[in-house]
């Protein structure tokens, strides 16, 4: 690591720090250079204004919840696998909640590499699911689904007094959620086109046998035929 990058990550250290101890309004870029045992036009030059400094911040902790997730490319129960998933990302945002409320206040924060790689292991997750005729929605209304759920369960949990912290709050809400995206049992065991559609759109990246301009035709078909279910 570069004396730059040391710098660098010496000041998103002391930023959490000040957030976590004493919440965003003590997150100033004075405040954090003292901390950092810098002077402040060295956050400019590092990060740009304090807006830079605070997404180099929420890129950090999407890093760490990556670090932290647990990936089974072939889980034996898919539906477990997606409750596992959910109780990670519950249990970090309870566990870092200044950080947590940070990364998921504005959209714009979302947009990050070690983001969208957590999303990567989301859609994953989907696809399995859709793929064995467990999915009861479309895939990207399923990943919009279980972040609200995740969010909304993690910030309803840390804006409630601490006497009122239900843990069968986040049970349900889990519950409800896979109730949301799941069936009990595989579509594809049911009548119907739907989620029948909805396996065979999710094993289609898997195949070599149609052209580019097949699949895409095909696509546009399945799609079609899981919207009437």
């Amino acid at each position: 690591m570069s004396s730059r990058e040391q710098t660098r990550q010496r000041v998103i250290d002391a930023a959490i720090d000040l957030l976590t101890r004493e919440g965003r309004d003590a997150v100033t870029t004075r405040a954090v250079a003292d901390a950092a045992g810098l002077q402040p036009p060295a956050i400019y030059r590092l990060f740009g204004d304090k807006e830079g400094l605070l997404d180099a911040v929420a890129e950090h902790g999407f890093t760490e919840f990556l670090a932290g997730k647990r990936v089974d490319p072939d889980p034996p129960d898919p539906i477990a696998d997606l409750r596992a998933g959910w109780d990670v990302a519950a249990e970090f945002g309870l566990s870092h909640p200044a950080l947590f409320t940070l990364m998921y206040s504005e959209p714009s924060r979302t947009a990050s590499p070690a983001f969208e790689a957590g999303m990567r292991i989301l859609m994953g997750r989907i696809r399995r699911l859709a793929a064995g005729g467990w999915l009861r929605v479309e895939e990207r209304l399923a990943a919009q689904i279980i972040h609200a759920t995740v969010r909304g369960a993690v910030l309803t949990w840390l804006s409630l007094p601490e006497d009122r912290r239900d843990p069968a709050l986040l049970t349900a809400l889990r519950e409800a959620m896979v109730t949301a995206v799941t069936h009990q049992e595989p579509a594809v065991r049911e009548k119907g086109p739907a989620g029948a559609a909805r396996a065979l759109r999710a094993a289609l990246s898997d195949q070599e046998a149609l052209s580019g301009a097949e699949q895409h035709l095909l696509r546009e078909w399945l799609d079609r035929l899981a919207a009437e279910g």
